[in-house]
């Protein structure tokens, strides 16, 4: 399983949001502190918005220490890419676990400290309420509203 987390890593290095969206089991189920708890569907368009908004970008992914045996894994991964109209520079940092069916990702839950991306994507005001549920709870808000427009015009 250690090749599918590999593979999937892989993918998002190239940007290709199909690929990662194809090692998804049907019953998907991701979480992370930006969007949220994403199922089916939703969780593998949120990749291929994801990889289609960085595409012509400086926008870089690194990934390491996967380890995985046949029920369960896990990967350290970094993104470094540019957020907003201000296009401030972030430098996110992830712990990815990860569970496995029927040969592909079933759940899939990414943690990383979202006081500290907020700090670098939004600058003074990230810093000042980036900590706060009403924070976490406006941008999940901002970035389910970002998925629903990306699969209106897919038509999914």
């Amino acid at each position: 399983m250690e090749s599918l987390i590999t593979q999937f890593y892989e993918a998002f290095q190239r940007l290709d949001g199909d690929a990662m969206a194809a090692l998804y089991h049907d019953d998907i189920e991701f979480h992370d502190p930006a969007f949220g708890d994403l199922k089916g569907e939703q969780a593998r368009n949120m990749w291929r918005m994801l990889c289609q908004s960085q595409q012509g970008k400086d926008f870089k992914v690194i990934f390491s220490n996967v380890q995985a045996d046949g029920e369960t894994g896990s990967a350290h991964w970094e993104a470094f890419y540019y957020f907003g109209k201000a296009q401030k520079k972030v430098h996110n940092s992830i712990e990815a676990s990860f569970k496995f069916k029927d040969g592909k990702i079933i759940r899939h839950k990414d943690h990383f400290n979202l006081h500290k991306w907020s700090q670098q994507a939004m600058g003074l005001s990230g810093m000042m309420i980036g900590w706060t549920p009403f924070f976490r709870s406006k941008l999940r808000e901002r970035t389910r509203s970002m998925l629903r427009k990306f699969e209106e015009k897919r038509g999914t």
